[in-house]
């Protein structure tokens, strides 16, 4: 019997993708730096703190959805941005899938039993200082979220097909200290995915469908 070839953009194909990525090679690390390679914005990050976050690709019948929250507007830091659900890895995390789904339970109320974990990305070194390792998901139809008002101001979908068309990668730029800092930006339905969460998704697309 031939092999069925899944649906682009299907949750199936995402998992083929996944599976088929190339090795991670440690200390071969994305990031900021990679879109503004030499910035002296980056010479002062070390040590890195270490993060996670989940990349949840929602199985639905359109076709496989990434699952993004807007961060609450009163947080000290990156507030109302759009971020991927994840955080500081603690020293009590069993490793940083464990980081992963935590932060996303206590950030969305996303139950873990609704989440399979397919993979990780190489570390997506921020040029705020964070050493990230991507967490990549499929999540099953049926769970309802409960959002932490204190973190978390909104939660909504993305189709993946939009998110992996470069055509949608626009390259923005502001200043900092004098100095030109570069980064990616993906408005979709009203909301501006830009920054890390957009390098990452950048990235993504680099590994799996570029």
């Amino acid at each position: 019997m031939d092999q069925v070839t899944p649906a682009a953009f299907s949750v199936a194909d995402f998992r083929a993708r996944v599976a088929a990525q190339a090795a991670i090679v440690p200390g071969d690390e994305f990031g900021d730096h990679r879109f503004n390679p030499g910035h002296p914005r980056l010479k002062h990050i070390k040590p890195l703190r270490d993060a996670a976050v989940l990349i949840p690709v929602v199985d639905r019948a359109e076709g496989a959805m990434v699952l993004l929250t807007k961060r609450a507007e009163k947080l000290r830091s990156h507030s109302g941005q759009v971020a991927f659900p994840g955080g500081t890895i603690d020293a009590t995390d069993a490793s940083p899938e464990a980081t992963a789904l935590r932060e996303t339970f206590e950030e969305i109320g996303l139950e873990r039993d609704f989440v399979e974990i397919i993979g990780r990305m190489p570390d997506y070194v921020a040029g705020s200082g964070y050493r990230i390792v991507p967490v990549l998901a499929i999540v099953r139809q049926g769970f309802l979220l409960t959002l932490n008002a204190d973190e978390v101001d909104a939660a909504f979908e993305v189709p993946l097909s939009f998110l992996m068309d470069p055509a949608n990668h626009a390259r923005d730029s502001r200043m900092w200290n004098e100095l030109e800092w570069f980064f990616y930006e993906m408005p979709y339905g009203g909301q501006r995915i830009w920054g890390v969460t957009a390098g990452i998704i950048r990235t993504l697309y680099e590994r799996l469908y570029g």
